[in-house]
């Protein structure tokens, strides 16, 4: 039976009196990739702001079979929570290589001897991050600084990594390139949540998946039986359909 790594139950967030998120529950198994879908505006990036305690929420949410309800976020990513925001969120005036290493300031301070070996790991998956290593983040091109921010995130040595819209604004190539990378993300131990714009490649690379619609879980299930289901088709899978965000 598979170990259950993340457990969601009636979270709710709100933005003053707007409530944002409503009563969402979801799971991630060890191993897995789990997909949230969904239009723009429907409260997905809310849903992982507030897992990663970004944004105040109420409901349960355990992780590796920990309550996070008073946990820091700097407490989070050190108990193996990552999240790659949809901004990215990199220093421009830094080198690639100063920006990955800072992904491991929490092991830097509980004395990790390991970090050498994992920014090799780094440039294995990410080769022209090794090519561009001393260049400055905000010289690299889009798809560049979308690997130089999931590389960073795997410097922490996440059990869980919370990707939103890794493709977002990328040409389709790079889109391509960055959604087999993260499927083969799963073969290294990590386990994924993903929200994705391109909902056919989400479902595609994911296990399983849910569709959030107006704050609330519309549908949940398989990816393979959610990509056949009509509902899902008509509205992110049709002419179109993939180019929803947010």
């Amino acid at each position: 039976m598979a170990e259950r790594l993340l457990t969601v139950r009636e979270l709710n967030v709100c933005y003053g009196k707007v409530e944002a998120l409503y009563g969402a529950s979801l799971t991630v198994d060890r191993g897995t990739i789990v997909s949230v879908i969904g239009p723009n505006g429907a409260g997905k990036s809310t849903l992982l702001n507030a897992l990663m305690g970004v944004l105040p929420s109420r409901g349960s949410v355990e992780f590796c079979g920990n309550d996070m309800g008073n946990v820091s976020i700097e407490s989070r990513v050190a108990q193996g929570l990552c999240l790659v925001p949809e901004t990215r969120e990199l220093f421009s005036q830094m080198s690639v290589e100063d920006n990955l290493e800072l992904g491991a300031f929490t092991r830097y301070r509980r004395g990790d001897k390991g970090i050498r070996k994992s920014l090799d790991t780094v440039f294995t998956l990410f080769p022209r991050l090794e090519q561009r290593r001393s260049q400055f983040a905000g010289s690299l091109s889009g798809g560049e600084r979308q690997m130089l921010a999931l590389g960073r995130a795997l410097m922490s040595q996440p059990t869980l990594l919370m990707l939103d819209e890794p493709s977002l604004g990328l040409a389709p190539l790079i889109v391509k390139e960055i959604l087999h990378t993260i499927s083969d993300l799963r073969s290294t131990g990590v386990s994924i949540l993903l929200i994705e714009q391109n909902a056919r490649a989400a479902l595609q690379i994911s296990d399983y998946g849910y569709v959030l619609e107006n704050g609330e879980i519309a549908l949940e299930g398989p990816s393979s039986e959610l990509a056949d289901n009509p509902r899902v088709i008509e509205s992110y899978l049709g002419i179109g359909g993939g180019e929803e965000k947010g």
